[in-house]
């Protein structure tokens, strides 16, 4: 094989009748002949004539003519009558090949090897099939209306977007970064309507800072139906409401669970012997379901209430959130819910502040249980609304092991089962789910709370260390394996940035933060055996 020096973009031999293509589709294809770019030569193509309305563009990369210089060929125009004459006089001779239809965009002769032709087609294909983008008419007009001197100062452009479907625009700022931000977002509706976002952002790559003080900012600019989440579907109403059932189903589960020391023998083996697979005749369950209510409705309305407060602090915001889908877990009841984000959040601080009022509300809650339950424990007169449960369980949380020692007393404590209130179970439960929610990875709660308090770069940190501590068995336990999994097929994705996502959310609510992130790690760190042991938590077996 040769080196390539030339390429030329003509029709291509075929006889097919193709049909025009109307709406947006049309539009891109129309944008992307207006932009060809040579993808062997690496030049952007040169109008060569008008045929049928059609462009057709020709270029060259001819090196070794004029001193080993690139020669790019002159461009001439002829009339559309007289490239319309030739071309049927050339169709009736057939000496040259078959003409295409008017109405079909022009397509790449093969040049070299015939599957860069086809590589071409199939990238350009993914870009027409990809999302919205920007209307060059609309930047060019953004661009004159939106920034100058007193705002913003242009000086780049850039791809924005996840698939670069929308436009960065880089330069100078020229006041102060919340109100010159406020004042293009009026300026955007009043030129182009309801039709893009605005997102202030910090300028990528950049090694200096502003000379006002904190990072340089850009602006992204993406279509709304782009940026903007989707609605709910009929199908996502379904499976969030099988969910739901789902949850109840596991929630009365662990209430039937917890009456272990009632519960039949074959029962009892189903529940504690992992090699069980035969589950019993469920007709033996059938009178412990009612005592079994009142801690799946504790379980359940932990989980309500962790909703509530999110939907409770996004009202005043007027921040649209889609429906919770509930996960179910037999260890725990449920594994809490996945709650999106139905529009775009104006700012960091809106985003912690949703993100905390989940967890803070239902721990909240389950730490109430909690407390009240290990009370109850500890009168003689609650006996009949007793439950026994293995000591070694209160060794699955350092802080609320401690808190039961301090409660119960070593003698309780030290034995092989506890004597405890079904509220204790359901506030414990409650915590753990919380605790786990809120650690910092993903697009979970504690995730979007650090992602706004501390950007996502510390995210990217915060993420990865938790992902180390969860394989390594560190927190959580036994349920750090099944919760990692759940993280990184459910949850693993950063929430998507704030439209302004550059201004500061402020001392106190990274403090809190960073407290919440503390109290996180103390409920899901186990205690060791030595520990236990000392503290008189639990029968520790050595050998």
């Amino acid at each position: 094989m040769g080196t390539l020096t030339s390429c030329s973009f003509t029709t291509l031999n075929s006889r097919f009748q193709f049909y025009p293509i109307r709406g947006a589709f049309s539009e891109k294809i129309q944008l992307f002949e207006k932009n060809k770019v040579c993808y062997l030569c690496n030049r952007r193509d040169k109008r060569e004539i008008s045929w049928r309305g059609v462009d057709r563009y020709k270029c060259f990369n001819d090196k070794g003519s004029d001193g080993g210089e690139d020669n790019v060929s002159n461009v001439s125009t002829t009339s559309g009558e007289e490239e319309e004459g030739r071309n049927k006089e050339e169709f009736k001779s057939e000496q040259t090949p078959a003409s295409v239809s008017s109405r079909a965009p022009p397509t790449i002769q093969p040049v070299g090897p015939s599957y860069n032709n086809f590589q071409v087609d199939s990238f350009k294909l993914m870009e027409l099939l990809g999302p919205e983008k920007v209307d060059p008419n609309d930047v060019k007009l953004i661009k004159d209306r939106l920034f100058g001197y007193s705002t913003f100062w242009v000086t780049k452009e850039e791809p924005f977007g996840d698939f670069g479907e929308g436009i960065l625009f880089l330069g100078n700022l020229r006041g102060n970064r919340e109100d010159v931000f406020a004042k293009l977002q009026h300026r955007l509706n009043e030129v182009t309507g309801d039709k893009y976002n605005l997102f202030m952002v910090e300028e990528p790559n950049s090694e200096e800072l502003d000379p006002r003080g904190g990072p340089r900012v850009s602006f992204g600019l993406l279509r709304k139906e782009v940026s903007e989440p989707g609605p709910t579907t009929l199908w996502q109403y379904v499976i969030a409401l099988l969910l739901f059932f789902f949850t109840i189903g596991s929630s009365v589960e662990l209430g039937i669970a917890s009456q272990i020391n009632r519960l039949p023998p074959e029962v009892v083996k189903y529940f504690t012997d992992p090699n069980a697979a035969e589950p019993p005749d469920m007709q033996l369950l059938l009178p412990f379901v009612e005592s079994a209510l009142p801690l799946a409705y504790g379980v359940l309305g932990v989980q309500l209430f962790h909703e509530v407060g999110h939907f409770l602090a996004a009202l005043p915001k007027k921040v649209k959130l889609g429906i919770p889908f509930f996960i179910p877990n037999i260890t725990l009841g449920s594994f809490g819910a996945i709650t999106q984000f139905k529009s775009i959040l104006p700012d960091r601080r809106i985003m912690v502040d949703i993100s905390l009022a989940g967890p803070f509300a239902g721990a909240a809650l389950s730490f109430s249980m909690f407390c009240v339950g290990l009370l109850l424990s500890s009168k003689p007169d609650a006996a009949g609304d007793l439950v026994q449960v293995p000591s070694i369980l209160f060794q699955g949380s350092l802080l609320l092991g401690l808190i039961s020692r301090a409660t119960l007393g070593s003698a309780a404590m030290h034995a092989a089962t506890v004597t405890i209130h079904p509220l204790v179970i359901a506030g414990w439960c409650g915590l753990t789910t919380s605790a786990f929610n809120m650690l910092p990875v993903g697009c979970l709660d504690g995730g979007r709370s650090v992602q706004g308090a501390f950007g996502k770069c510390a995210l990217d940190v915060f993420g990865l260390t938790t992902y180390t501590l969860l394989g390594l068995g560190v927190l959580g336990g036994p349920l750090s394996l099944p919760w990692g999994l759940y993280v990184l097929i459910c949850q693993r994705t950063p929430e998507k940035p704030c439209l302004n996502n550059v201004s500061e959310v402020g001392t106190w609510r990274r403090t809190t933060v960073v407290v919440a992130i503390l109290l996180v790690v103390l409920t899901l760190l186990p205690l060791w055996d030595e520990l236990a042991e000392e503290l008189g938590i639990g029968l520790v077996t050595t050998f």
